[in-house]
C-alpha cells in the first residue's frame, strides 16, 4: 500500500475537471472518490483547506489525501507519477 498527502493549489471544481485525465474513470461520493488503475485499486480523500492570499490573489487550496493498494510498488508509483503528470500546469 502506498499513501500519499499532497496539498494542491486550485479549487474543487478545477480539482474534479483536472482528475478524469490523470485517472481515468473514477466514483465519486462527496469528498470520497475511488477507482482502479491496472490491478491497483486507489482511493482519494479531498478536505478543503484554507484560502491561500498574496494580496489581493486569492488562491484556493486542498489536500489530497491518496491510497494506492492491491499491486506491486512499482505499478502504484507509475499511477502516482501519471496522478502528478495530470495536475501539472505550465507557466511562462
Amino acid at each position: 500500500m502506498v499513501r500519499h498527502s499532497l496539498e494542491m493549489s486550485l479549487s474543487r471544481d478545477e480539482f474534479f475537471r483536472l482528475l478524469q485525465a490523470a485517472v481515468g474513470p473514477f466514483e465519486a461520493s462527496g469528498n470520497a472518490i475511488r477507482g482502479n488503475a491496472g490491478t491497483c485499486r486507489w482511493s482519494i480523500g479531498l478536505a478543503r483547506l484554507a484560502d491561500h492570499c498574496v494580496g489581493s490573489v486569492v488562491v484556493p487550496r486542498h489536500r489530497v489525501d491518496l491510497v494506492v493498494e492491491g499491486c506491486a510498488e512499482a505499478e502504484a508509483e507509475a499511477f502516482m507519477e501519471r496522478f502528478r503528470r495530470g495536475f501539472l500546469r505550465g507557466g511562462g
